[in-house]
């Protein structure tokens, strides 16, 4: 099985001269997604983690609504990618078929390949209440990220998703060459753990998308934070599951943009 990054031959011009050497390069191949025997979806990923890769995404999709409803999962190397063969439990298997629409969604665009406006606009579960956070908590999780980042460090090119316990730390962290693999990733982590979403915040090392928000509302995550800003219809749809999302998340500070009451003023000395 592939490795998430290569060493490429480049040269460089630093400091007034030409180096010659290697950079570290994250790899991206084709993904397929295969249930019972039809093709689903086909996606461009890194090629790290992909049994989390394979049941978050399932998970985020509604496909499946647990883990378990999985007979069997297979991993198979194809010369032309990577095919995620499931067996579905024959109730989902046949909920499945009833639904069954084709996707393709390169590195950059989560709803590639949707067939009409109206699957944009999927319905999503409103969250539950979920934990609140001070600040400084918030600040303690951000700075939890980049050490453990370690595609990442090696390459300078891909997201991570991440999912910050208050009394845990940082407990999980996929990366991937695209923001939303990163964030299947991590369902799938998290369902392999049984560890709830509400019981923490998920971050993400980007903007904050509409369908990061969907995928968010899927797994019940009450806190999604990304370094970047968030678009206005992510915080509609934030805005109507209960999601408090943080934005601009730096060093020195964040955003709050819907459900403040998640985080708190910090408690008086």
């Amino acid at each position: 099985m592939m490795r998430g990054a290569r060493q490429v031959p480049r040269r460089a011009w630093r400091g007034g001269n030409w180096q010659d050497g290697d950079r570290a390069l994250p790899e991206e191949v084709a993904v397929a997604f295969t249930y019972d025997g039809a093709a689903h979806a086909v996606m461009m990923a890194t090629p790290d983690d992909l049994r989390d890769f394979a049941i978050g995404f399932s998970l985020t999709e509604g496909i499946l609504t647990h883990a378990d409803e999985v007979d069997a999962l297979e991993i198979v190397p194809l010369p032309a990618g990577i095919d995620l063969r499931f067996w579905l439990r024959s109730d989902r298997g046949e909920a499945l078929a009833a639904r069954r629409r084709r996707l393709a969604g390169p590195v950059g665009c989560g709803m590639c390949g949707l067939e009409t406006l109206a699957q944009t606009q999927r319905a999503v579960p409103r969250v539950g209440p979920g934990i609140e956070l001070l600040p400084g908590q918030v600040q303690e999780a951000l700075a939890a990220l980049p050490p453990s980042q370690a595609l990442n460090t090696e390459t300078h090119a891909v997201h991570a998703a991440a999912f910050w316990h208050p009394a845990r730390g940082l407990v999980a962290l996929r990366e991937d060459v695209g923001r939303h693999n990163a964030l299947d990733k991590l369902a799938g982590a998290l369902a392999a753990r049984a560890l709830p979403a509400a019981e923490g915040m998920v971050i993400m090392t980007s903007r904050i998308s509409v369908e990061l928000v969907q995928k968010a509302a899927m797994l019940g995550a009450p806190l999604l934070a990304g370094i970047s800003a968030p678009t206005t219809l992510a915080l509609e749809v934030a805005e109507a599951a209960g999601i408090t999302v943080l934005g601009i998340c730096r060093r020195d500070g964040f955003e709050v943009f819907t459900h403040p009451h998640r985080v708190r003023e910090e408690a008086p000395a």
